[in-house]
């Protein structure tokens, strides 16, 4: 993980702190007014005898340097009592205007108010996707995820990564994506999938671990440099292991032999303005009133428009091109192709209530 660096933008922890510290300041500062005031009127109700509308008057008054005329006649000692409480006055509102001024010029009012946004939308997160690691493999990733409108955080421990995901309007937390509190702050009980995209391997089987031990129901993927890591990461419960490596060099060969399919796939996979595309539907009995149905029975290609292109049984078997004879079970995954509007009804038609994003 690259360390800090000299300039880089300031962690959220420091702007917790100045924060923090500016708003101290300020409340000790309205106390220490409040305090002055409140000895003002208690001389004058006490040691001059007025009474409590006279006494608060001439303190609000003496505090304001409104340049009023004394409510009472004043002696040597009230007098000197008055310049007192006026010089106190200049102090304490002087230290108040200060400490305002140079939290809102520095901004520190402005980022902490920023700092409690995130948070507080971090923490309203649910079914939504971890991205640990902000490089080049997270910063794709993370914009995927952004054309496809899906809840997402990205965790990185490095100021620049963490000020350029910002600066892409993501939701981010720095910290160590390791560390189980990390992970737990940005609510990996309640998360979707895991994306570990850290630089080294290691910090990846880390991650990994971590999620699973945290939540072992959450779906993880993995980034790793070598075929070692690869089986690691595997042993170490990644759901989905994948080397940029590895699959670049396989990409590179299919699109040198196959190139028409490589931009076909390519085109229905990724990209923000493609017109068609890919999804996969998770047959629940509660919510699917075609479980048992078959997929002629069904009527999916006609209703929807879309097509089924593969049935992921709840074992893992794989029916590639099902036929009209093929039944539709609970715990199916249904991989189908369409426009996002035929997507949209082939959602609507296996769970009615659920909806298509």
């Amino acid at each position: 993980m690259a360390g800090r660096r000299p300039g880089s933008s300031i962690s959220d922890t420091l702007i917790e702190v100045t924060y923090r510290r500016a708003r101290q300041h300020l409340i000790w500062g309205a106390i220490a007014l409040g305090g002055v005031v409140l000895s003002g009127i208690l001389w004058y109700k006490l040691v001059e005898g007025w009474t409590w509308l006279d006494a608060i008057y001439m303190s609000v008054i003496t505090l304001a340097s409104v340049g009023f005329a004394e409510v009472r006649p004043l002696g040597s000692r009230g007098r000197i009592f008055t310049i007192v409480l006026i010089l106190m006055g200049v102090v304490v509102i002087g230290y108040i205007l200060n400490s305002f001024s140079e939290a809102l010029i520095q901004g520190h009012f402005q980022a902490g108010i920023r700092l409690r946004q995130r948070r507080k939308l971090m923490d309203s997160l649910t079914n939504h996707y971890i991205i640990c690691g902000f490089g080049r493999t997270g910063r794709q990733v993370a914009m995927e995820f952004s054309l496809e409108r899906i809840p997402f955080i990205v965790v990185d421990s490095d100021d620049h990564s963490i000020q350029a995901a910002q600066q892409m309007g993501f939701i981010t937390y720095q910290g160590d994506a390791t560390q189980d509190q990390v992970l737990q702050r940005v609510g990996v009980e309640r998360a979707i999938c895991l994306v570990a995209a850290l630089p080294s391997d290691a910090e990846n089987l880390y991650t990994v671990l971590s999620a699973k031990t945290l939540a072992p129901q959450i779906r993880t993927i993995s980034r790793a440099s070598t075929e070692e890591a690869v089986q690691k990461l595997q042993r170490g419960g990644a759901d989905v292991v994948i080397s940029p490596y590895i699959t670049g060099g396989k990409r590179m060969a299919a699109a040198a032999l196959r190139p028409q399919v490589v931009d076909f796939l390519e085109g229905i996979l990724s990209g923000g303005d493609r017109a068609v595309y890919v999804e996969e539907f998770l047959i629940a009995p509660e919510h699917c009133p075609k479980v048992g149905q078959t997929l002629g029975q069904t009527e999916l290609r006609s209703k929807s428009g879309a097509l089924i292109l593969a049935i992921r049984r709840a074992d893992n078997t794989l029916i590639v091109g099902p036929n009209a004879d093929t039944i539709i079970c609970a715990g199916d995954l249904v991989i189908g192709m369409g426009t996002s509007d035929e997507l949209r009804l082939l959602n609507q038609i296996l769970s009615p209530l659920r909806r298509y994003r």
